[in-house]
């Protein structure tokens, strides 16, 4: 498939509702272009549109399809829950295809992105102000890939579906 089989042109992103948006268009490009695996990484995803109801069904509609992952790499997930009660309900019926990681304590500051296993990619440069760019940069999304793959080896699964607790 090329880029014209994929979602609309990639938005600005400069806002809180254009990072939504931006969000909204990678998976969109994903399911568009049938992309196996969805990377999303951030140190917390406090600031991600994870409760939208829009966006959980696109992500829905992307993980019925087979063999489909989404990759989730944090600092820690203790603000999902506050944040995005809907995601962690609707995350209990898809548990079997997400795969929550948590970023070693010596690794470096994880950045926010959001990257396919294709050209489709996400990038915020500056977390605050929530400014960034969306883009179809194949050769970009690679450098990505690579470089978050080697943060994962040494990564350990997290963010449980349920907690056990006394």
């Amino acid at each position: 498939m090329d880029n014209s089989d994929l979602a609309p042109t990639p938005p600005a992103i400069g806002t809180r509702a254009e990072f939504h948006a931006a969000v909204a268009w990678a998976v969109q490009a994903a399911l568009a272009r049938q992309a196996r695996r969805l990377l999303w990484v951030d140190p917390d995803f406090s600031a991600w549109p994870l409760g939208q109801p829009e966006l959980l069904s696109t992500l829905q509609a992307w993980l019925r399809l087979p063999q489909r992952r989404l990759v989730l790499l944090a600092r820690h997930y203790d603000e999902v829950p506050r944040c995005h009660p809907r995601f962690v309900a609707w995350r209990r019926d898809w548990a079997h295809a997400i795969d929550p990681w948590v970023a070693p304590a010596e690794a470096a500051a994880l950045p926010c992105v959001l990257v396919d296993d294709g050209p489709v990619l996400l990038q915020m440069f500056d977390g605050p102000q929530l400014r960034g760019r969306a883009s179809l940069d194949a050769r970009e999304a690679r450098r990505w890939r690579q470089e978050l793959d080697a943060v994962l080896q040494q990564s350990e699964p997290g963010f449980p579906v349920q907690t056990l607790g006394l």
